[in-house]
This record gives structure tokens, C-alpha cells and sequence, in this order.
């Protein structure tokens, strides 16, 4: 057996050791990039290596293989590679940077356990190879501006959303008016603002979005809430170009960009609902449905003349006098 595939079924028996249901073939090409048929062969390579897997169907007659967890050992045989330490050392630090200390300390509780379960030996030598590995990366860090974030009402928000319990904030609206709302706290929205996602407890039902700039406290009832098992965060926050979301401007939205800026805008995912089109004289068309056309347009301003805004016509209209052909590089 070669050294990859070898490697490859260790990998395999991480998976079926670490997921409660075990593992199925979709999982494998997934996982590996391969074809339905591969998937098949790595598994019967697997069930002669690993004998002892418990095999069954699970509700939609698939296959699962699943291995106990039961002995130690396996994770100290296995250790801990730099290239992991140093992917778990980037993770903690971009959830500093990205104001998520709750985040942050639990990697760090994790780091440090992961360690302490390895020897001594083998522990050193993953810290300085991971080390020298984030030097070598430069550990990539986003550079350019953003909000400082308050630790004390991230932290506070973190425990309410965990909980779940209801939370009591202070905030000033847009008209510079504070007063005090009592929210259901469902999730946080990180970009240039940040947002908490609450429904007020005395509202309508609908669910809002609250910049955290503007919360100068944040208190914890101690109150639980059922949370609506159809709320999805993710499809919430796909309403909005960037974090802030409007009703009035939710719609169609389609830009071109320029044959010569074709290919660096094929780069991008500019929303999670977007559609390319390649037009004939090699110019771009991206298609996608969202609100929020300031921020639309501090984005599009970076690519110059070499997009057009075909939709909506108030996003043509508010970006017109701002299109300049002398930026030398696009973003």
C-alpha cells in the first residue's frame, strides 16, 4: 500500500472515530474529491485494515461505518501535525481580531488539551515546526480598517445567544433617541458594522438587526426563550450585500464587469445566491438578489470604470459620478 493511501485510510478512521453516526460514501467524496466508485473501494480497503468497524443503515438505507472511540491511544499514535496546530493557532487568531473572544478562548482550551494528551516530545517539536510554519505564511492577517470591538458586551451577547436567554440593551437609533429593548437574541452578523440578529419580545415577530456600535449595554435576564426552529441565519443574512438590510431596496441586482476585469471578478463571491454569465466580448455579468446599495457601492467603487451597475436603477444612479478610469490595479 502507497504511503497516500495509507494516509488516506488513517484520515478515513478519524472521521468514523470522531462522527457520532459514523460515516457514509457521501462523506468520502466529499472529503477526498473522488467518484462514487472510489469511495467504494477506499471503504473495503478500509473494513480489512479496520475489522473491528460496526457497519449499518441508517433511515434512507445508507451505509455508515462507524469505529468506537473507546482507547486513548489512537489519538496519541495519531499526534498532532504543525500544519494543524498552526491552522488551530490562525483560527484563534482571527477570532481575536475578529472580536470573538468567547470564540478564541474555547480554541485555545482545545489547543491546550489536544497538546496535553500528546508527550512531551512530540508536543515541543509540533509547537516549533507550527511556529515556524505561521512565520513562513506571515500568518495572514486582513489588513485595512475595522470597527474595535467591545470585549465585555461581546461577551455578554456570546452567553444570552448560547443559552438561549433574553437580553436587555440600551440603544440609540439612528435619530440619536436611547432606550431600553428587551430581545430574543438569535445570531451575530461580522463585517465592516457588526449586528446582533434579535426579535423584540414586544414587536411584531420580525426579526431585526441591532449595530453593535450603537448597544451601550447589553444586560442577561436570565430568562430562556424557545428559539423558531425556522429561522435560518445564514438565509437571513443573504438578504443583505454587506450586513445592513433594507426592504425598500431588497431586489435584483446585476453589475458587468469589463472583458480586462472579467477574469479577477471570476475570483469573487460577491453574494451566496450569485450567478456568472459570460458574455461573447468577454465581459461578465454577475446576477444576484440583495439589499443594502451603500454598501454596494463602497465595493464597487474600488473596481473603477470596469463594472457597470445594469440593476437596480438606483444603484446605477448613486454610483454614476463615481466611476473613475485611473485606479492602476483592481481590487
Amino acid at each position: 500500500m502507497s504511503y497516500a493511501k495509507a494516509a488516506d485510510l488513517l484520515r478515513v478512521a478519524e472521521m468514523a472515530m470522531s462522527r457520532f453516526d459514523g460515516i457514509a460514501l457521501q462523506d468520502l467524496t466529499e472529503e477526498f474529491g473522488c467518484d462514487h466508485r472510489t469511495a467504494q473501494r477506499m471503504m473495503r480497503s478500509f473494513e480489512t485494515v479496520f475489522p473491528q468497524v460496526d457497519i449499518r443503515e441508517d433511515g434512507d438505507r445508507r451505509r455508515r461505518w462507524h469505529l468506537p472511540r473507546h482507547d486513548p491511544r489512537w489519538l496519541q499514535a495519531q499526534g498532532i501535525r504543525d500544519s494543524e496546530l498552526a491552522a488551530l493557532e490562525l483560527a484563534i487568531k482571527r477570532a481575536e481580531r475578529d472580536g470573538a473572544p468567547d470564540e478564541a478562548k474555547r480554541l485555545q482550551v482545545l489547543r491546550d488539551r489536544l497538546l496535553a494528551a500528546m508527550p512531551s516530545s512530540l508536543a515541543r517539536r509540533a509547537e516549533a515546526d507550527a511556529e515556524a510554519l505561521l512565520e513562513a505564511q506571515g500568518f495572514a492577517s486582513r489588513p485595512g480598517p475595522r470597527v474595535v470591538s467591545d470585549l465585555s458586551l461581546l461577551g455578554a451577547l456570546t452567553e444570552a445567544l448560547r443559552a438561549p436567554f433574553t437580553v436587555e440593551i440600551s440603544y440609540t437609533s439612528a435619530d440619536g433617541r436611547t432606550s431600553d429593548r428587551l430581545l430574543e437574541p438569535y445570531g451575530l452578523l461580522l463585517g465592516i458594522r457588526r449586528y446582533l440578529v434579535a426579535r423584540p419580545v414586544a414587536g411584531d415577530g420580525k426579526m431585526r438587526r441591532f449595530r453593535l456600535d450603537r448597544i451601550a449595554e447589553a444586560r442577561i435576564t436570565g430568562k430562556s426563550f424557545a428559539r423558531d426552529p425556522a429561522f435560518d441565519l445564514g438565509q437571513f443574512a443573504s438578504q443583505a450585500f454587506g450586513s445592513f438590510h433594507s426592504d425598500a431596496e431588497y431586489g435584483p441586482v446585476a453589475w458587468r464587469f469589463s472583458p480586462e476585469a472579467a477574469s479577477v471578478a471570476r475570483q469573487f463571491v460577491f453574494h451566496p445566491s450569485q450567478e456568472m454569465l459570460d458574455e461573447s466580448d468577454g465581459s461578465l455579468i454577475v446576477r444576484f438578489e440583495a439589499s443594502g446599495h451603500l454598501e454596494m457601492a463602497w465595493h464597487l467603487y474600488q473596481w473603477g470604470n470596469d463594472v457597470e451597475v445594469l440593476a437596480p436603477k438606483a444603484l446605477r444612479d448613486m454610483v454614476a459620478g463615481h466611476r473613475r478610469a485611473d485606479f492602476p490595479a483592481l481590487p
